[in-house]
């Protein structure tokens, strides 16, 4: 795992800054502790920075071919290297390592372009062939590894693994764009491909972008995507004993290391799972675990990792946070270099803190809720896709639109009574109200919220056109499907693998995901809904293979989450912090917001007339950027 910049110029061959391009790879020591490398050659700069996972004596970057004519820097892992270096040597190459990053160069050579479509991991390189005069970006199928870049104004070309490296160029223009602004205050990040400014993008999951000096730099394209097709013939059983095989062979490839390798244990299935399957592979050696205990028993879910890790004898490391532990705020707004506004970060940095105490490379249980069907808001939305079924919209707008403005938001009742929001996705359809179901401010209230001005600026512009442009690509029908390939496109690559990166890179703590091998992923795609949701059960497939392995009150309980005390936080000990960050200070100096609607939001949930923890903690977070990302500009211009 490393962090990878670069300058290009795209239009020729003006000299590199080596001290530009050396402050842009400091900027990402965090990523990559162990070296640091630059090439420069007329008109390109790359940099690397890196953590020695595999072939440590000689997998040093930038790394070239034989000739030197094809260079690459590279962040990630390419899992079946093993497997593509004797097909690459039967067609002729030279390896000079035995690093799965010489593999790339190679490929290139071999496949051009498509090269991309024959590694299985997670990545993002960039790659310059100085005879086709050609520049090369590519990111993985999932997202899980970032990858951002700006074009400037005099045609140079800026990329790097976190949005610091662009920034620490110093040519960057740092202007908020409205319509990230929009997107983050109803996602709580900002989604693909924009980011926080204007001038920079991300390259999307399963994209490359091809740059031929002297030509326009053109749009990414895009190599691969999960396609629900729900007509495979199977039985459970088989389908069963597949999902373990493909499992275990997933978790084995991710296991290859030259340094300590452990797991995440949170006594959730999709973590036990991992960490039993990797039980299984590692003989008699016992399987590095950690997990985070919370003081708060609401939260807590220590005594189900103890569980999982008791019957398979790992090596278990547990470490408490306080339920105050609020400290963060402005390390994880200097982290994360644009607003970021999922809570649970806390506790992931936590737990990354905690393993790269004792390994260099820990497995996730990540994307097992997309993948298998996990979320308690797909058996909601599907009771919801069965009523709407049953009425036209003509119907349903108007009557189930007058209930959601009439019934009253009752945050203080039982989940069973909190029908307001029920009612207002009644009145929606499929992907506007599953939208609705995601936001962390609704459509009004976030309207509400921005001044008038700020509106303008909007000219109209509303998050839900992230959805609705996944939705119009994902070519199924299904109910359960279209919203779990909404949130493969949108909440797994702009919350889940954004949050999991940051925290593990941080620490210089390398995070690996088997349950986002694209195999896995394309073979769950051709399995019928019935597999992940039945009888209301949420991954039904993922929990009936893990029966051998698992206890049932480890998989057949209710779930948890990674969560916060964020209500209890805001009328407590951050009482006083979130009243001067909301009603005064960079947010209000912005121009974005309407202070009354600040001033009202603050004073309902202090009463305790409304909970509004999770919108004030996206506000918090959100001046947390504006004070330590934008420094002197905290009150950019929004144009």
């Amino acid at each position: 795992m490393c962090g990878i910049t670069g300058i290009f110029d795209t239009r020729g061959q003006r000299d590199i800054s080596r001290a530009v391009l050396q402050r842009m790879n400091d900027s990402q020591l965090h990523r990559g502790p162990d070296e640091g490398s630059l090439h420069l050659e007329p008109g390109l700069g790359l940099g690397h920075r890196r953590l020695s996972i595999i072939d440590i004596a000689t997998g040093q970057q930038p790394l070239f071919n034989e000739d030197e004519s094809v260079v690459v820097v590279f962040n990630g892992e390419i899992y079946n290297y093993q497997s593509l270096i004797p097909e690459l040597q039967a067609l002729g190459h030279v390896f000079k390592t035995k690093s799965d990053t010489e593999v790339i160069v190679h490929a290139w050579e071999s496949w051009g372009a498509e090269c991309v479509q024959r590694f299985r991991g997670m990545f993002a390189f960039a790659l310059w062939d100085r005879n086709q005069q050609t520049f090369f970006m590519a990111r993985d199928r999932l997202g899980v590894k970032p990858f951002y870049y700006a074009l400037l104004d005099d045609g140079c070309l800026l990329f790097g693994s976190e949005l610091k490296s662009l920034m620490a160029h110093g040519g960057l223009k740092r202007e908020i764009d409205p319509c990230a602004v929009e997107e983050y205050f109803a996602l709580g990040y900002v989604a693909e491909p924009r980011t926080i400014f204007k001038q920079a993008k991300k390259l999307p999951p399963a994209s490359t972008l091809l740059i031929r000096r002297g030509e326009r730099v053109g749009e990414p394209r895009r190599f691969w995507d999960v396609r629900f097709s729900l007509d495979a013939k199977i039985s459970d059983q088989e389908a069963c004993e597949t999902l373990t095989a493909k499992l275990q062979e997933s978790i084995r490839l991710r296991m290859i290391a030259e340094v300590p390798l452990g797991a995440f244990l949170s006594g959730g299935v999709d973590s036990s799972a991992v960490v039993a399957m990797m039980a299984r592979q590692s003989g008699d050696e016992s399987v590095n675990t950690c997990s985070i205990a919370f003081d708060d028993p609401a939260f807590n879910e220590a005594a189900f990792a103890q569980t999982v890790a008791d019957r398979y004898h790992t090596r278990h490391r547990v470490e408490t946070v306080q339920s105050d532990d609020f400290d963060l705020i402005d390390t994880l707004a200097r982290l994360y270099d644009e607003p970021y506004a999922d809570s649970s970060a806390i506790p992931t940095y936590r737990v990354c803190q905690l393993a790269r105490k004792h390994v260099t490379v820990a497995l996730s249980g990540d994307g097992g809720d997309e993948t298998f069907g996990g979320y308690r808001r797909y058996k909601d939305h599907l009771m919801e896709e069965r009523l709407r079924a049953t009425l036209p919209m003509g119907v349903r707008r108007p009557l189930f639109g007058a209930l959601g403005q009439l019934y009253p938001k009752a945050d203080w009742a039982p989940r069973v009574f909190r029908a307001k929001t029920t009612f207002e996705a009644m009145a929606r359809d499929s992907v506007q109200a599953y939208f609705h179901t995601m936001s962390l401010l609704r459509g009004k209230e976030r309207m509400a919220l921005y001044s008038n001005s700020f509106k303008s600026e909007l000219a109209g512009y509303t998050a839900c056109e992230v959805f609705s442009r996944h939705a119009a690509n994902a070519g199924t029908d299904d109910p359960l499907a279209l919203i779990q390939y909404i949130d493969t496109h949108t909440y797994l690559v702009g919350d889940i693998n954004t949050k999991v990166d940051r925290a593990s890179m941080a620490h210089s703590l390398e995070v690996r995901e088997p349950l986002m091998d694209h195999e896995i992923v394309e073979w769950l795609a051709t399995l019928p809904s019935s597999l992940k949701m039945r009888s209301g059960e949420s991954k039904f497939l993922l929990k009936k293979a893990m029966e051998p392995y698992l206890p049932n009150d480890i998989m057949y309980r209710p779930k948890m989450g990674f969560a916060v005390p964020l209500a209890r936080w805001f009328r407590g000990p951050l009482r006083q912090r979130v009243r001067d960050a909301l009603l005064a200070g960079p947010l209000v100096e912005s121009g974005m917001f309407d202070v009354s609607a600040l001033q009202g939001m603050v004073e309902k949930h202090e009463s305790g007339r409304r909970d509004y923890s999770t919108p004030m903690w996206s506000l918090l977070m959100y001046d947390a950027f504006l004070r330590n990302v934008m420094g002197e500009t905290a009150a950019p211009q929004v144009k």
